[in-house]
């Protein structure tokens, strides 16, 4: 179905190759995961398949790709489009339509298919998705796991021989999750649908996929089974981590095939916090949109050193709890309250200085054209003395030049950047929607030492997020939302270790309170 021989590419400018002699092939009705780094080419080497990479990004392509016989360099990328169907890591930056059932159709009416295929393969694809009743919604008002899943349907109705998926389930809540890559795998197995996928949370998709390419950054690839490949690749599951950690041979793909190794553990860990003074009170906040009710009556506290995970389906109203929160988002009813003032009553830049928010996308809040400069207006903005932003940024993210610009950096660099420009607001609140899209492993790693310093200070830390080993690894307290309310509030082993759709790999595998390999680890030294 798909074949590269001897594949090279090399960006504009650029001096070293991104890729270099790669050959690979894949037949039809095969799971494909591409893993890898944030950078290392994974994008670069699907973009190969429709022909984006060149025709798009430019740049020197060598060697031969072909889909289906035909190469890739003989044709423009919109002549394979009954072939390939792309859905990229930006939902919003595909879409072309206003309304759900709108997106949904727009490919199939480029490839002219009658009306009456067409009003089939929405139902169909709707039921399928399980977005039945976002039909009429208008795109810019779903979730960001909503709007993922619309863009998956809407290649999804082209019925296209080969999908080609980066990041597909990264804004999707976990059930969500399993759902799709559920719907991918049918797709393999009775259409013979060939999926190619890129996914920095392997865990979700190691069990449905046939075969592993990891791409190392150095121009090549690794290419095997997950089972050989994960056999010494420096990212790893947590499972695969814990694998390595006890010495089990052959290590473990799936939670089921590890909870039939045999372990003896000392006692579980007891994950403890001391927190200080209340910092924030809500009370009752109501937020709607319409006649739509986003937010409930929600009541929540934050208080000093704490680290507070929100989870919780797509939808469920975790961003509009967090904006109304803060001060900048619609909250019709209820109060907030940080010390003695509400922050929706204040200006912006002091309704900054008391609660910082970082957005689902963070890119969103830069704005210049270097990191210097997006430094020294936060500097200027939140009155801080100068050089302020940029020594955080060292503190957060060491080694970031100052004349790089913002959208050339990775995900973890940007992310740091933008909350290096929120803290020189010095708010001892701190707010972060979904900041995990997009980051590999080790950027995580990085992150959450970043929210373990700020919480050392004294800072409230709140982070909704649909990434279970993520709240895993930071979370002290976790609250979980459903239809605009707070259906549970806890300790972190507590509320994950009592629900299988948000409990981590480790919880699934040893129970509760075991949440981590970190956890594991400290037990066998003990």
């Amino acid at each position: 179905m798909i074949e590269l021989n001897r594949v090279g590419f090399t960006y504009d400018g650029q001096a070293t190759p991104v890729l270099s002699d790669v050959s690979l092939s894949v037949g039809e009705g095969e799971l494909v995961l591409f893993a890898g780094q944030t950078g290392a080419g994974k994008s670069t080497l699907l973009g190969t398949i429709n022909g984006l990479v060149p025709h798009f990004t430019g740049g020197h392509l060598s060697g031969d790709v072909s889909v289906s016989g035909v190469s890739t360099s003989s044709r423009p990328p919109r002549e394979f489009a009954h072939l390939v169907g792309v859905v990229g890591q930006d939902p919003l930056a595909g879409f072309v339509a206003d309304t759900v059932e709108e997106e949904l159709a727009y490919g199939m009416e480029q490839l002219a298919l009658s009306p009456q295929v067409m009003r089939r393969r929405v139902e169909e694809t709707l039921d399928l998705l399980g977005i039945a009743d976002l039909r009429r919604r208008a795109l810019r008002t779903l979730s960001g796991g909503q709007q993922q899943r619309v863009a998956i349907g809407a290649v999804l109705t082209t019925h296209p021989r080969v999908l080609v998926l980066d990041e597909p389930t990264s804004a999707l809540d976990p059930t969500a999750a399993e759902d799709v890559l559920a719907t991918l795998a049918r797709l393999v197995e009775d259409l013979g649908t060939t999926v190619l996928m890129a996914e920095h949370r392997m865990e979700r998709v190691i069990p449905f996929a046939d075969r592993m390419v990891y791409v190392p950054g150095t121009g090549g690839i690794v290419d095997g089974t997950p089972a050989e490949v994960l056999l010494d690749t420096p990212i790893a599951p947590p499972i695969v981590h814990l694998g390595r950690l006890l010495g089990w041979d052959p290590l473990p793909m799936t939670v089921r095939e590890a909870r039939r190794k045999k372990l003896t553990l000392g006692p579980p860990p007891v994950r403890s916090v001391t927190v200080g003074e209340r910092l924030l009170t809500a009370s009752g906040v109501v937020v709607r949109y319409g006649p739509k009710v986003a937010v409930r009556g929600v009541d929540l506290d934050l208080h000093e050193g704490e680290v507070l995970a929100m989870m919780g389906r797509n939808g469920s109203g975790k961003s509009s709890l967090l904006w109304a929160v803060q001060g900048s988002g619609p909250r019709q009813g209820g109060s907030v309250r940080v010390g003695s003032a509400d922050p929706q009553s204040l200006s912006s830049a002091e309704a900054r200085r008391l609660v910082g928010m970082v957005p689902q996308t963070a890119s969103d809040l830069l704005y210049l054209q270097t990191v210097e400069a997006e430094c020294a207006a936060a500097d200027a903005e939140s009155g801080a003395a100068q050089g302020s932003c940029c020594a955080l940024l060292d503190r957060l993210a060491p080694g970031i030049s100052r004349s790089a610009h913002p959208r050339d950096l990775s995900e973890g660099q940007r992310l740091a950047l933008v909350l290096a420009v929120q803290l020189s607001a010095a708010p001892r609140i701190m707010l972060l929607d979904e900041p995990t899209r997009g980051l590999d492993y080790a950027a995580k790693a990085a992150l959450a030492s970043m929210i373990a310093a700020l919480a050392a200070e004294g800072r409230a830390i709140v982070v909704a997020t649909h990434d279970v080993e993520f709240v895993a690894t930071i979370a002290h307290r976790v609250v979980v939302m459903a239809e605009g309310e707070i259906v549970s509030d806890g300790p972190a082993a507590e509320v994950l270790g009592g629900s299988p759709a948000f409990a981590p790999q480790i919880t699934k595998i040893l129970g509760g309170p075991w949440l981590t390999v970190d956890d594991v680890r400290a037990a066998v030294a003990r």
